[in-house]
């Protein structure tokens, strides 16, 4: 999968859903510096894009936890501009579990 979606890479399809569609896959694929990457790559395309806010505080949490609650709040922001509710719900949770944790 990862390799077909690769392959979109600098045409016509590559946009903020690829790249997100990237960070997801290589996510499961256990690549995680992949993942942040392309991650990364969708919210800079889109900064609107929850979901895939989301999924980089999801990625980040397991590099560094500064990191993950900054992109939550942008996630969380970027959710409330959009009226996605469910995201913001979701990711203000998480960045509350993530501000309890012990550092």
């Amino acid at each position: 999968m990862i390799s077909q979606l690769e392959k979109l890479l600098g045409t016509p399809r590559d946009g903020a859903l690829l790249r997100y569609s990237l960070g997801l896959e290589h996510a499961k694929a256990g690549n995680n510096a992949r993942a942040i990457e392309y991650l990364r790559d969708a919210v800079a395309r889109d900064p609107l894009y929850s979901a895939a806010w989301k999924a980089l505080g999801k990625a980040l949490t397991e590099v560094n936890a500064q990191e993950a609650l900054a992109a939550y709040e942008q996630g969380i922001s970027a959710a409330k501009q959009k009226g996605d509710r469910q995201a913001e719900k979701e990711m203000t949770v998480f960045a509350k579990r993530l501000r309890k944790e012990p550092r």
